[in-house]
């Protein structure tokens, strides 16, 4: 089996339009949710996100790709870009008949979908544009960054709800590391802050008006997020053999289904997917110093996934330090994975862990170390990054520091 490596990373999200800037966003603690800017948002009783503020599309695409483009293609490609050009990989034909692309969405084309309902039930309107279905389709990202760069390999998308990313990554690894192909372009994007998105969220009632605190007692529910996370999962011998800069290495994952409960998360299911993930990456529980945890400021979720990781870490869940960045970016879907796994290459990479901001409360339920406002400084060797979805799915990545 070959050892996978991440070679490079790009992103969009609402701390950045790339990694440097979402860095320090991080390591300053700094908050991308903000009060949204779109149509009828004085309609909606939850007005605040992770929105991406200071894009202009027209900037980064022609104006025949952003008749393609939905905006959660718009970012993904971006973060390709980014991915892509950090990592110095060069597609030739030999290499591009094996290269692919696995990206983890949930939403697909929710502004697109928006936008045309509108058309049609409020305007009036009895046509819609030709390229609505190609628009708003999940697989639009993977298809166009496939197209991009060539990429003629397995090409796909997951969409497992809030596991998306994690899910897609897992299956780029297992590609690499099987030996299916010897480069993936991985990670997941997502946009679904308009007005029918939050809309939709606001009937699960599981959503803050005033903001994210995860593990905090005082915690409300979530807050969205848009953006994406990209990566370049290499072969490491394929890496070292043209020099190629390794940001972390992805040593395991694991996989599950609760089987219980569309919405509510299960204590077993996600302790089993990380004692999985342990497993796969043949890691003793002391040996890893810091979670990414799925965190989303729900009390279902906290208290669900603290009481898991004390019962897989055991004594040393209180050496653990574990800190959820959607504090500081909002909960991105499909896509959120994908950027917190950034958090964990800033951890292995830098030893810099990114803290749990908005936390004003301590909650019995929750008495792990949540790095709590302020980002810290540790050598960490082994990261681990949550994702529990509704519908019971579970998905945990395994990195380790580069060698």
């Amino acid at each position: 089996m070959k050892r996978v490596v991440i070679t490079g990373a790009g992103t969009i999200n609402s701390l950045g339009q790339d990694v440097p800037s979402t860095f320090e966003a991080m390591r300053e603690g700094r908050c991308g949710i903000s009060d949204l800017e779109f149509r009828d948002v004085e309609r909606l009783s939850i007005r605040i996100g992770g929105q991406v503020k200071g894009y202009d599309p027209e900037a980064a695409f022609t104006r025949q790709e952003l008749a393609l483009y939905d905006r959660f293609t718009q970012f993904a490609v971006i973060a390709a870009r980014q991915a892509i050009a950090q990592s110095g990989i060069e597609f030739s034909e030999e290499l591009s008949l094996r290269a692919g692309v696995v990206l983890g969405n949930s939403g697909g084309g929710m502004t697109t979908l928006d936008e045309n309902y509108r058309s049609v039930y409020e305007d009036g309107k009895n046509r819609v544009h030709p390229f609505v279905v190609p628009k708003l389709m999940n697989n639009a990202a993977a298809s166009h960054v496939s197209m991009a760069w060539d990429l003629r390999g397995p090409s796909f998308t997951v969409s497992t709800a809030c596991a998306s990313s994690n899910h897609a990554m897992a299956q780029a690894f297992q590609m690499v590391h099987g030996g299916l192909s010897p480069v993936m372009v991985t990670g997941g994007s997502e946009s679904m802050l308009c007005f029918g998105g939050v809309k939709a969220w606001e009937g699960l009632r599981v959503m803050s008006k005033d903001g994210c605190r995860p593990f905090s007692a005082n915690r409300n529910g979530m807050v969205q997020g848009e953006g994406a996370g990209i990566f370049v999962f290499e072969e490491y011998e394929h890496a070292r053999a043209r020099g190629a800069e390794i940001l972390a290495e992805v040593i395991g994952y694991a996989m599950s289904s609760d089987a219980s409960d569309i919405v509510m998360p299960s204590k077993q299911g996600a302790a089993r997917t990380i004692s999985g993930a342990l497993r796969d990456a043949r890691l003793a529980p002391e040996d890893v110093g810091y979670i990414n945890a799925h965190g989303t400021g729900t009390a279902a979720n906290d208290k669900t996934e603290c009481a898991a990781v004390a019962d897989v870490f055991g004594r040393h869940a209180d050496k653990l330090m574990m800190s959820s960045t959607k504090s500081m970016h909002g909960h991105l879907i499909g896509g959120t994975g994908a950027v917190e796994l950034l958090a964990c290459i800033m951890a292995v990479r830098d030893g810099v862990i990114a803290p749990t901001i908005n936390f004003e409360e301590a909650d019995p339920e929750c008495a792990l170390d949540v790095v709590p406002n302020e980002a810290r400084e540790a050598h960490v060797d082994v990261a681990l990054s949550n994702a529990f979805a509704f519908g019971g799915l579970n998905a945990v990545l395994a990195l380790r520091r580069a060698e």
